[in-house]
């Protein structure tokens, strides 16, 4: 058995060069001087005999063992903290750091109900938030990144466990004069798919929202281009076309100060489903199981 391991510092060191691409931004992320980080590297790579490193003026690359062996530390770390989570779990529930992600077509919507009761029922949980599109949450979900992910389903998220929290109806946004009357739902085949906005490619809802329609000619004459439901609003208020928005959004105002109404979408499937997902056999689902608790009484 080799004499000398590794320090979990020193992985660090590596997976935050990995993550940042740069010297100076992963000694930032580490809290340590660039030159700190640099040794603690370079005496990695003396450790164990290899180059992880190859280093120039201008450019930070690894090598294909570096990839491989970053990949690898990257779990030890995950595993390494999920020893202090063993302990929190047999204490006080909800306490220490979590941190969560959550994707754009949720977080504006939901962080602002729910976080005023985090605070008054779990003072001792420190909640770090990160909002990604669904693709970058789940993958900072299994190399340790985030530890929990509120997002819609249907998405494939890999391994992970879950727990439904709420059903979020979807409606067609636009001027009453081009959808009609509000207080009618509004048939799929009836939107004008040329007239349709919808958020750009990596954002799940707009996946929701074509699937909910089921038209496969949606696909190809939507127009889609925004970044952010609000922008897309935005366009829609002066006249660019209609958009499908979830009921959170709707309740949340985002309509508000606008001349545009909404009216339920009518279709076989008019809803994606807000769940959290964390990975499987985490020693801290009690907590998750609490946390999900407070978010379904956010719906």
């Amino acid at each position: 058995m080799a004499t000398y391991l590794p320090t979990l510092k020193q992985l660090q060191y590596l997976v935050a060069l990995k993550d940042h691409g740069h010297f100076g931004r992963a000694a930032d992320a580490c809290f340590v001087t660039q030159s700190t980080l640099s040794a603690g590297i370079r005496e990695l790579e003396t450790l164990i005999g290899v180059t992880l490193v190859e280093r120039t003026r201008r450019v930070v690359r690894f090598t294909p063992l570096g990839d491989r062996i970053s990949d690898k530390a990257r779990r030890v770390l995950r595993e390494a903290e999920e020893l202090g989570d063993l302990a929190r779990a047999a204490g006080r529930p909800m306490s220490g750091e979590m941190r969560m992600s959550v994707i754009p077509t949720i977080a504006p919507f939901m962080l602002p109900r729910i976080l005023p009761r985090l605070r008054r029922d779990y003072p001792d949980l420190k909640l770090f938030l990160r909002e990604e599109p669904s693709a970058a949450a789940c993958e900072g979900l299994h190399n340790g990144r985030t530890d929990c992910v509120l997002l819609a389903l249907p998405y494939s998220c890999g391994e992970v466990s879950s727990q439904f929290l709420f059903e979020d109806r979807l409606f067609v946004a636009g001027p009453a004069s081009e959808i009609g009357a509000e207080s009618l739902a509004m048939k799929a085949d009836d939107i004008d798919e040329t007239r349709l906005l919808l958020l750009e490619d990596g954002h799940c809802l707009k996946d929701h929202a074509l699937a909910a329609c089921n038209r496969p000619e949606m696909r190809a004459e939507a127009t889609m281009l925004g970044t952010s439901l609000h922008t897309i609003v935005q366009m829609v208020d002066n006249g660019l076309g209609v958009t499908m928005l979830p009921e959170m959004a709707l309740r949340a105002g985002i309509l508000d100060h606008t001349g545009l109404t909404a009216r339920p979408l009518d279709a076989a499937n008019p809803a994606r489903r807000i769940a959290l997902v964390w990975r499987r056999a985490s020693p801290r689902e009690k907590d998750f199981h609490l946390l999900a608790e407070v978010l379904a009484e956010a719906q």
